[in-house]
């Protein structure tokens, strides 16, 4: 995926003509970025252990996440104004065209974020806009890629093997029932606030039976075909996102259902989190030490670094996630245990991943395009005589 890992450095742009050309190659992988570091804060926001300045930290991470969604809205507005060719190459590339799912779920994790931790420093009113805007925005974007993407793989793309990234696109819509809970409470009374939740629900299954379709087939190809390239073994990571995020939703269910729907469905609901819950997260430990193995391999092998290691960042978070819930519904010990785990492995993935991409994007590396084709060499001419 040449998008990825680009293998020449870029001259930085300081002209306004410069600025629209250094972002030519500037692809919607890049809001993984986004996810990642908004993925931080909210994980952190919730960790069921008190560490003193946690919660400041992890607003300082959600501000963060909030200028980098600035800035990527700004220069991708830029890429589709100027360069609208390469853009209409990248819906046309099927390696590139299911990134386009991330821009959802960038919009969803940050506004996710501003009701979390934001609402501490610009106030619950402000918040409460913000991520409404975010929500709706994300929440459309996102279902509009769950059914723009495998339509163009269905009739645009000529595929060879099945991908991860394949679920990014599919994965939104979970994403917005995750985090569409958080808006229930503010809505009125009634219809209005079991509307939303039902919505949620909805989503839920939409994303739920996607991924179900799809996990399969990425499965098979790694049976089949074996380990992926070295620069996509991080993908391998993206199956974690709709296991840990569908582990979320079922207990964000949980803990809005009460008081918005009848008393035997937020029963149900609560049942539901921990019987949904607990055996998805141990699907999602397994494929945690299996992805884990595979690029630690790919390590040893020369796997050098591209912005497919944001991969490590976003998934791992919904696992977190999904093991505060479930610790919260459930009072055990090693939940909150796990949940602390997978949150340090999260931090530490996603200092490595923002220091390489900061250096490549000071450098000009990460911006650049494919470099250029060698030229073929020529014929030589040979005397017999």
């Amino acid at each position: 995926m040449a998008t990825l890992a680009p293998s020449r450095p870029a001259p930085l742009a300081t002209t306004p003509g410069g600025r629209a050309a250094s972002v030519r190659h500037l692809g919607p992988h890049w809001y993984a970025s986004v996810m990642g570091t908004a993925a931080v804060a909210t994980a952190g926001a919730s960790l069921p252990v008190h560490v003193p300045g946690l919660r400041t930290v992890c607003t300082a991470v959600w501000a963060l996440s909030l200028v980098l969604l600035l800035t990527l809205l700004t220069a991708r507005a830029l890429h589709w104004i100027h360069h609208r060719d390469r853009a209409g190459e990248h819906l046309m590339d099927p390696a590139v065209a299911p990134f386009y799912g991330c821009l959802s779920m960038a919009l969803l994790a940050v506004g996710g974020g501003t009701m979390l931790l934001g609402r501490d420093w610009i106030g619950l009113p402000a918040a409460l806009a913000i991520d409404t805007v975010l929500f709706t925005a994300g929440s459309a974007i996102g279902l509009a890629a769950a059914v723009a993407i495998p339509y163009l793989m269905v009739v645009h793309h000529r595929i060879e093997a099945a991908s991860p990234v394949w679920l990014l696109p599919v994965v939104a819509p979970m994403v917005s029932a995750a985090l569409g809970p958080l808006l229930v409470p503010h809505l009125p009374e009634g219809q209005p606030r079991q509307t939303l939740l039902i919505a949620c629900y909805a989503m839920f299954g939409i994303s739920l039976l996607a991924t179900l379709v799809m996990l399969p087939l990425v499965f098979g190809r790694l049976v089949t075909a074996g380990p992926p390239p070295l620069a996509l073994t991080p993908t391998l990571f993206l199956v974690l996102g709709p296991l840990g995020q569908s582990t979320t939703a079922a207990n964000t269910f949980a803990d809005t259902a009460p008081g918005v729907l009848p008393a035997a469905y937020a029963h149900g609901f609560g049942a539901f989190a921990v019987l949904y819950g607990v055996p998805v997260l141990g699907f999602a430990l397994l494929w945690l030490a299996l992805a884990g193995a595979l690029v630690l391999r790919a390590r040893r092998r020369g796997m050098g670094f591209a912005l497919t290691w944001w991969a490590f960042t976003f998934p791992v978070g919904t696992c977190v996630t999904g093991a505060e819930g479930l610790a919260l519904h459930t009072g055990l010990e090693v939940l909150r245990w796990l949940a602390v785990g997978l949150y340090v492995l999260l931090v530490a993935a996603w200092l490595v991943a923002a220091l390489h991409t900061l250096r490549g994007v000071v450098s000009g590396a990460l911006l650049a395009g494919p470099g250029p084709a060698r030229p073929a060499p020529r014929r030589a001419r040979v005397r017999t005589t």
